[in-house]
């Protein structure tokens, strides 16, 4: 019994404007501390028959003393919509994007770069500052 986790789903909403339907998800999970979202995006996934890497879950929070969990849950139609309206930390979450490594110090230098610049080569300025980033 102590394995059993009860998903519900409440609020929901179909947004035909952003290609997606979205809800709050109620987790009961008894015994556990937490249960992973890989296991409730395919749980979801299933009660809506939609496919697992289209559903994006998020903000969870746990209920003082365990046991319930509260979060929200985003299902898009297609593959394009979810990298059309997803911000692009959510993306990389899912999988659908590689994360940009660049220094903590060639984004620091850039930005003061560009602070130096006024009016219409400024923009020009922020480019060649970027691609100098990039070359490092």
């Amino acid at each position: 019994m102590s394995d059993a986790v009860v998903v519900r789903t409440r609020k929901f909403k179909r947004n035909p404007l952003l290609a997606r339907r979205q809800m709050i998800v109620d987790i009961v999970h008894p015994g556990r501390a937490n249960v992973p979202k890989s296991d409730l995006q395919e749980q979801v996934g299933g009660m809506y028959k939609a496919d697992p890497k289209l559903t994006v879950l998020f903000g969870f929070r746990t209920k003082f003393g365990g046991g319930k969990s509260t979060g929200f849950c985003l299902i898009y139609d297609n593959e394009e919509a979810i990298r059309k309206f997803e911000p692009k930390h959510r993306l990389i979450r899912q999988g659908l994007q590689e994360k940009k490594e660049t220094s903590r110090k060639a984004i620091k230098e850039a930005k003061n770069k560009g602070k130096k610049i006024r009016g219409t080569g400024r923009s020009i300025a922020r480019h060649k500052a970027k691609r100098a980033a990039e070359a490092d």
